[in-house]
């Protein structure tokens, strides 16, 4: 065991954000950190470096181990070269170089014993070289640059020029070039292609230490998780295997805890309807039968109803009218910066109700495209045309969209100003803005915040075609499930820029890959595209797909049939178990009614005096009694 957290708590300002946190990490295990944005994730990774002080609970790390931190927003800068960046990790090994070199010159104008003593020195100084990786760091070095990203044209750039997304790749190769026994990374795929994220995720899975991730990338947490640890209302629970793994538990636990809770509910009305009904009965047996009842009902231990550390956005993407089959063709684009060329001569069209995805390395001309498409940039040439009756919604990650002085009412009301105020109120409340979160600046929002007021403009445009760029960032996991449910479920047309290869897994039909300015398309998913790019998948025969179509069909149609038989007998038995519930209520009001009237005809003053009509009037109320207590137990089964 490499970490241990034993009962970690932290709050801030009273609140409680982490409470009996408690987890352990194996050496070489893989785990991830998940849980929606405000859950603690950041916190508790601070905590565990002890840049934070805790309220209570303990951190141990085992004794001789180094723990290598990223946060989100680390970044290196200086005047150093990105090569000399890295080189200076591996200073110790180019100390043992340069001793090595002078120890070879020094060699050369020695002899005897002095030599016989310089060359042991050298060998033991070789052997530490090799040990280290000497003959190799540089070699590795490069590889983890290029691997992050950056072409060996670049590895002269300086620091200081680089952008903050760079900078951030710099910091992260430094960090895994100084290869700790546990490195710690909060987002590390922020600022990466998907190229990168792969090389990331290889190097990750093939690490010879120990990982702990915080991420909302679920396909790179299911390359390189083996446990996840979730936030959750303060509290942490662990789960063995990846992040599908873990979506399945957590759903499984999940309902299996809100059907024991309703069916709890559901028995007590039960019995409680049950109670108040053998009340009504008011015999001493019935009321006898009420009161043991009562009794088993307050000793029953009460589930508490499951509480949702906060409610589900809710986005619902409808056009308010069709476009034309035809939505957009673009001929012959062509765009260039200054003496860089993105594209030349790029040719696709988009039809009525696709979605397609738009992937590539960082710089490819991606976003460029978007921009050109929706009017922002104009093409160096070539030509946009758009179908019949298409309307444009746009969502930009940038969030340009989005006016910084304004409020979240003003932004909405503004641009809709058909909609009244509880309209918007009601808006903003789906997307999780509430009281006096209305009233908010956009440039106080963070930056999930932002995503989320964007995507209740684009919800109230009601436009037939969707372009998207980078949608899911700085949204969480759950709001990015939501933003496919709600994609998969839109009628129109969407073109979209993403790196998140889950998202485009779920909610692409075709995809296109704009690298060194071409497109070249692929009919399917994410999963599907990298089948294709690699070449693996084989040709299959034609008829197999049909006559597996067939089967499956044939099967549905006998699972439907026996589903309607086995619901038709059901119905059938139910009416039967009302009919003579309703048959025993029926003889119980019977009987009940009966020994009430010879009750008041034994008392009265003709038969009080006729010893024989007594006798038979009671043998009949004994009768009685002995039925309504078998009838009581009959309606207490029935009515279960």
């Amino acid at each position: 065991m490499i970490l241990s957290v034993s009962n970690l708590d932290k709050s801030f300002n009273d609140v409680p954000v982490l409470r009996n946190v408690s987890f352990h990490i194996e050496e070489h295990e893989k785990a991830a950190i998940v849980g929606v944005n405000g859950a603690g994730k950041t916190t508790l990774l601070r905590l565990i470096m002890g840049e934070l002080p805790a309220d209570g609970g303990t951190v141990t790390v085992s004794r001789g181990s180094s723990i290598g931190y990223l946060s989100q927003h680390d970044a290196v800068d200086g005047d150093h070269t990105i090569y000399d960046e890295l080189l200076s990790v591996k200073q110790d090994i180019v100390d043992l170089e340069h001793r090595m070199r002078a120890m070879e010159l020094q060699m050369k104008n020695v002899s005897g014993e002095e030599l016989s003593q310089l060359m042991d020195a050298y060998t033991s100084l070789t052997h530490t070289y090799e040990a280290r990786n000497g003959y190799a760091y540089r070699s590795e070095l490069t590889g983890v640059l290029k691997g992050l990203g950056f072409a060996e044209e670049e590895f002269a750039r300086r620091v200081s020029t680089l952008s903050g997304g760079q900078k951030t790749r710099v910091a992260l190769g430094r960090l895994l070039l100084e290869n700790p026994d546990l490195i710690i990374l909060d987002e590390p795929t922020n600022h990466l292609d998907m190229s990168s994220v792969a090389w990331l995720e290889t190097y990750l899975s093939n690490y010879k230490g120990a990982v702990i991730v915080v991420s909302h990338d679920r396909y790179f947490l299911d390359r390189i998780a083996s446990r996840i640890i979730e936030l959750d209302n303060a509290k942490a629970t662990v789960f063995s295997g990846n992040y599908s793994d873990y979506a399945a538990k957590k759903e499984i636990l999940r309902t299996a805890q809100y059907n024991a809770y309703m069916k709890q509910q559901q028995e007590i009305r039960h019995q409680e309807e049950v109670i108040e009904k053998l009340k009504s009965f008011n015999r001493e047996k019935s009321i006898r039968r009420a009161e043991s009842r009562e009794k088993k009902l307050e000793k029953i231990e009460r589930i508490e109803k499951p509480s949702e550390i906060r409610t589900d956005m809710r986005l619902n993407l409808s056009p308010r009218y069709e476009s034309g089959n035809d939505v957009l063709h673009a001929e012959e684009l062509s765009k260039s910066f200054g003496g860089l060329t993105l594209f030349t001569k790029l040719d696709f069209d988009l039809k009525k109700g696709e979605h397609v995805a738009i992937i590539g390395d960082n710089g490819a001309g991606k976003t460029t495209l978007l921009k050109m498409i929706n009017g922002l940039t104009p093409p160096d040439a070539g030509l946009i045309r758009l179908g019949a009756n298409v309307e444009i919604g746009y969502y930009d990650q940038e969030q340009h969209v989005l006016h910084m002085d304004k409020t979240l009412f003003e932004e909405i009301s503004d641009d809709y100003p058909s909609l009244t105020n509880t309209q918007i109120r009601t808006v903003l409340a789906a997307f999780l803005f509430t009281g006096e979160d209305a009233f908010k600046q956009i440039k106080t929002l963070s930056g999930g915040e932002r995503g989320r007021v964007s995507l209740a403009k684009l919800m109230l445009s009601e436009a037939n075609f969707l372009i998207l760029d980078e949608p899911t960032n700085h949204l969480d996991i759950p709001s990015r499930e939501i933003l496919e449910d709600a994609l998969n479920a839109y009628t129109g047309t969407v073109l979209y820029v993403s790196h998140d290869r889950y998202f485009i897994n779920r909610t692409a039909h075709r995809i296109l890959e704009l690298n060194q300015g071409t497109f070249t398309g692929y009919l399917g998913n994410y999963e599907y595209y990298l089948e294709k790019r690699a070449e693996r998948s084989a040709r299959p025969d034609d008829t197999a797909p049909a006559a597996a179509s067939m089967k499956r069909d044939a099967a549905r149609a006998d699972s439907a049939r026996q589903d309607w038989k086995a619901q038709k007998e059901q119905q059938a038995a139910q009416r039967k178990k009302e009919n003579e519930l309703k048959k025993c209520e029926e003889r119980i009001e019977y009987l009940e009614n009966r020994n009430g009237e010879i009750d008041a005809l034994m008392a009265s003053p003709d038969v009080c005096t006729d010893a024989a009509r007594l006798q038979e009037l009671n043998r009949e109320h004994e009768a009685n009694d002995s039925e309504l207590t078998g009838l009581y137990e009959k309606w207490e089964q029935l009515s279960e």
